[in-house]
């Protein structure tokens, strides 16, 4: 099931060559990546999603048996809690403490995912730090959480107005047609199979 690439501009795309002929036998070797899409749902059935681009393109992707639906909700300083498994990009302020940009509180289908504390190739020269929250406490309106990853631990200080979102996992069901979607998955040699669908 092909995805058509100049929709999208995030799926690889294989051509296959006529193969001259061989007196011994070859294997196929199998190529697999990620893709990330936004778009807005066409159509869905029990195994395969179509999205539709800004341009009114439309591309289909088969559906994992798997598959994983989540939903971003606005949250607060106060939803942060200890045990909580959160992403978040963070600069380092004048204090010399790293300061969140956005904070991801991730539901417990995702916990593990991207784990580590990493510099981003961006012009700010922020971090992020995908962990889980050991401790949280708001002092003069900020939130500062500890957090603790396999090698480390580190402090973030996610002050009043910064975003905090929470990621929950929900039914299916709520990924209608019109709905508009971030997809991500895999992509084979002859397959784009998505394994999560984020509603936006």
């Amino acid at each position: 099931m092909k995805a058509a690439p100049l929709l999208f501009g995030a799926l690889l795309t294989l051509q296959t060559l006529p193969a001259p002929a061989q007196t011994t036998a070859q294997t196929t070797t199998q190529t697999t990546t990620q893709f990330t899409v936004n778009g807005t749902v066409e159509t869905i059935a029990p195994t395969e999603i179509t999205l539709k681009s800004t341009a009114g393109l439309i591309a289909r992707f088969a559906l994992s048996p798997n598959l994983v639906v989540l939903q971003n909700k606005p949250a607060t300083l106060a939803d942060i809690k200890p045990n909580d498994y959160v992403a978040s990009a963070a600069i380092r302020g004048t204090d010399h403490k790293l300061h969140s940009t956005e904070l991801r509180i991730f539901p417990e289908a995702l916990r593990g995912t991207g784990i580590g504390q990493r510099p981003m190739n961006d012009p700010r020269g922020q971090t992020m730090t995908n962990a889980t929250v050991t401790g949280a406490a708001i002092t003069d309106g900020s939130n500062t959480i500890k957090v603790t990853f396999p090698g480390g631990e580190s402090e973030m200080v996610v002050d009043p107005g910064i975003p905090v979102i929470r990621i929950d996992t929900v039914d299916r069901s709520l990924v209608k047609p019109g709905s508009p979607v971030r997809i991500q998955g895999t992509h084979d040699n002859t397959t784009d199979t998505v394994t999560r669908i984020t509603l936006q």
